[in-house]
């Protein structure tokens, strides 16, 4: 195995992916954005605001959720990402299935983010041979069932662990160590102690060497503080954005762009 600082620094300037999700189901904004016209427009709406990336999505990962087929979320995720494609953006496809990690990297993809971090059968194999970028993100157990009584003795430790063990098998697979990214996988599998914690110590992330991208857009860890509901959570939003860059993270992930780019610019002018 390599030692962590043979992996990539993160980059040097703080970057926003912006989430678009055609699906009907997710947790802040499914079905708003589920048919190809609406999803093209809010990707758009997104690239204009700011957004360094797109993160299209067509499985719903929330707590609770069901997965869908194959055939179903290619038909969702597909048309989408050529058409961005088309358009010069660059796009990420959020999936775990290696059958549509091949299909989106065949429409023009250029980084698989998987919340399963690449353990399906299959699924190292088909990024290393794309060519593409991964972000391997933790989650214990599964969508259907993680938020159900999720235990650590440290969740920092054991989170961390397991991240770069799964960096180790990318790198074996033939995946370049410049084309990884880490997520903790905040809500995934964890508490909101356990949140919390890891929002905290998320500098201990940082010397793995790869970027680390910070997901906390909306989440219900932001509701739990502020008793807002999953619509009116925007200003929790970017101060966790905002909290997490000061942490060392490298990307956001998030759904409103414009407000995390302008507090990013004043960040990012204060700090040089």
């Amino acid at each position: 195995m390599l030692p962590a600082q043979q992996f990539v620094s993160v980059p040097r300037r703080p970057l926003v992916m912006g989430i678009v999700n055609v699906t009907p189901d997710s947790f802040s904004d499914g079905g708003l954005f589920n048919s190809f016209e609406h999803a093209l427009q809010h990707a758009t709406q997104l690239v204009e605001d700011g957004a360094d990336w797109l993160d299209v999505g067509g499985e719903s990962t929330r707590p609770g959720s069901m997965p869908v087929s194959v055939e179903e979320e290619i038909r969702r995720v597909i048309p989408v990402v050529e058409a961005l494609v088309g358009m010069k953006h660059p796009v990420s496809v959020d999936t775990s299935k290696p059958e549509v990690m091949r299909a989106a990297i065949s429409a023009g993809a250029t980084m698989i983010n998987d919340v399963n971090a690449l353990r399906a059968p299959g699924a190292l194999e088909a990024v290393a041979a794309g060519g593409v970028g991964a972000c391997l993100m933790h989650m214990q157990g599964e969508p259907c069932s993680m938020q159900i009584n999720p235990q650590y003795h440290d969740v920092v430790i054991e989170v961390r662990d397991f991240l770069l063990q799964r960096l180790h098998a990318a790198l074996e697979a033939g995946v370049p160590h410049e084309r990884l990214i880490i997520d903790p996988g905040f809500g995934f599998g964890k508490t909101q102690t356990q949140n919390i914690q890891m929002l905290r110590h998320l500098d201990r992330f940082c010397d793995l060497g790869v970027p680390v991208m910070a997901g906390l857009s909306r989440k219900s860890m932001l509701g739990k503080m502020t008793g807002t509901g999953v619509d009116d959570r925007l200003h929790a939003s970017v101060a966790a954005a905002l909290l997490a860059v000061s942490k060392g993270a490298g990307i956001v992930r998030v759904h409103d762009v414009k407000a995390t780019t302008d507090a990013l610019a004043v960040y990012n002018t204060v700090n040089g």
